[in-house]
This record gives structure tokens, C-alpha cells and sequence, in this order.
């Protein structure tokens, strides 16, 4: 009976997630046209902000499990083709498929990982790089703020300076590549709609980001301050990933749409009630879709 117990549990649970505004810098003030001022005329002016391209010829993908399609299609499985950003299937239609169409199979990479955080970023943005791609989109971070504890979240100075390094290592290998930064999602908000499940509840307590869903109906000091620090520092991410794209003339920040954005039941996996189902991924394939082709 015991085994009975453990087998179904197996079969029902989920795994550990272990889960701009465009920011060009146009820095190019008109000047002045008087001829009798040769010192400004002899200073060089500011390079201008390259045109942002609203139709890439190619695209790769980094990130988390989120990008992975983790749990979207069974579980404990990563299901890549309803991935929002480089998946096949039609009823997600992928940022890729929308902004390549047919090309998309063979002119778009994912190299996102399940369980990866801001310290593997550089290492993905590797792999990115070297197809030169027009377009990388970039979602990563929740992971960063599910672990254990509160106190074992990945402090902001190094998340920044995390970041920073891959997108050097993007610009001193493909100079003219796009970025499309996704913000980290609301982990506080994905606690409040998946406590409603009684089996979103039970399937927590099996170790999904124990720092915001840890006694998931605890609604004391210590806990709902527990939440509140996961929170902030979630906030703190996305004012990090807004900071460091405005930096570069190449990088559009969702202006934290995905943080903003309130998943419903329908748009949760059915087997963690924490990642993106099928549908979830949809909308996130329109948000980015309509952040990379807003005008500017």
C-alpha cells in the first residue's frame, strides 16, 4: 500500500524548480550649427542608437524552465515545443514562428535550461553568440529567488554583475546581435492563485521554491514576511535587468510585463500549479511579441 502510495505520488508531482521600456541610449544631443564655435565642431559626436529591428531573420533563446516549456505538456519533463520563445506548436504560436514563420525551425536555438539561474547565463549567452543571431531573449532570475530559504537567494550585486558579463561576452562575439529582456515573474502572485489548489498545495510541499511557497497557507508574521523579503528581491531583480539593458543601445526590457501579468488557473501547469501551461506559454509568447515589435 505504501507503494501504491509513493508510485501515484511520482505520477502526480512536479519537480523542484529549482525556475524597456526600450532602453536605447540615443546619446546624441543635435548640437549646435554656429560657425564660431570650432571647438564644438572639432569635438566627435555620440555614435547614434542603431534602428531597432522589428523583424530578425534569427533568434535564440536562453533562460530557465520557463523557456524549457518545463511541466507545460507532462510532467517532470522539459517540453521544449510549446516553448513561448522558440516552440513549434500552433496553438502557442512562439515569438519565433511569429517573427520568422517558416524559417523558424531551422533560424532559431534554445538554450535555456531547467533549474538554471543568473550564474549560468554567461555560459548560455556562449552558445547564443556564436550563431550571431538577430534577436536573443533572455528570461531568467525566478530561480534566483526559489531556493531553500530566503537567505540562500542569489544577492543582487552578483545577479548584476552576472548579467552584465553575458552580455558582454554577446557584444564582444556578435556585436549587432538584439536583446529581449523578459522580467522575473511575480513569484508572491503565482503563491496566491496556486494556493487555491488543494493539490497545488500538496504538490509545494514537495520542495517547489520553498522560499515563497513553503506552508503555502501560513498566513503569520513570520511567513508573510518571508514572502515579502522573496518579493522584494524579485523587484530588485527586475530593476537590476532594467538597468544593466538600458546600458545597452541593443536591449529592449519588457518593462516588466511578464512581472505584471496575472496567470490565472488556466495558465499554470496542472501538475506544479507553478510553471506556465501551454496556454500561459501563449501569452508570454504575445507579450514578447508585442514588446519586440512595439515602435522604436
Amino acid at each position: 500500500m505504501q507503494d501504491r502510495h509513493r508510485s501515484r505520488r511520482v505520477r502526480t508531482v512536479a519537480s523542484v524548480v529549482a525556475t524597456a521600456a526600450l532602453a536605447l541610449t540615443a546619446g546624441c544631443e543635435s548640437g549646435g550649427h554656429s560657425a564660431a564655435s570650432p571647438a564644438a565642431s572639432a569635438k566627435p559626436s555620440p555614435s547614434p542608437s542603431p534602428a531597432w529591428n522589428h523583424s530578425p531573420k534569427s533568434l535564440a533563446a536562453i533562460g530557465d524552465s520557463i523557456t524549457r516549456g518545463f511541466d507545460a505538456c507532462t510532467v517532470l519533463a522539459d517540453c521544449p515545443e510549446v516553448s513561448w520563445a522558440t516552440g513549434s506548436d500552433p496553438q502557442v504560436d512562439s515569438l519565433a514562428v511569429r517573427l520568422l514563420g517558416t524559417a523558424a525551425p531551422t533560424s532559431s536555438w534554445n538554450y535555456a535550461k531547467t533549474g538554471a539561474r543568473m550564474a549560468d547565463l554567461p555560459a548560455q549567452m556562449d552558445l547564443a553568440a556564436a550563431h550571431h543571431p538577430g534577436l536573443v531573449t533572455v528570461m531568467t532570475g525566478a530561480n534566483d529567488a526559489c531556493r531553500k530559504d530566503a537567505a540562500a537567494m542569489t544577492p543582487v550585486a552578483s545577479f548584476r554583475a552576472e548579467f552584465e558579463t553575458a552580455l558582454r561576452r554577446l557584444r564582444a562575439v556578435s556585436p549587432k546581435s538584439q536583446v529581449y529582456v523578459a522580467s522575473v515573474p511575480d513569484l508572491k502572485r503565482l503563491w496566491s492563485t496556486g494556493r487555491g489548489s488543494p493539490l497545488g498545495k500538496q504538490i509545494w510541499k514537495l520542495g517547489i521554491c520553498q522560499s515563497m511557497l513553503a506552508d503555502a497557507d501560513d498566513l503569520g508574521p513570520a511567513a508573510t514576511a518571508r514572502r515579502g523579503e522573496v518579493y522584494a528581491r524579485v523587484v530588485a531583480y527586475n530593476g537590476v535587468l532594467r538597468d544593466v539593458c538600458a546600458k545597452d543601445r541593443a536591449c529592449r526590457y519588457d518593462g516588466g510585463a511578464v512581472f505584471d501579468y496575472d496567470f490565472d488557473g488556466t495558465q499554470l501547469s496542472p501538475w506544479d500549479w507553478f510553471h506556465p501551461s501551454k496556454d500561459g506559454q501563449m501569452h508570454l509568447a504575445e507579450i514578447a511579441y508585442r514588446k519586440v515589435t512595439a515602435p522604436g
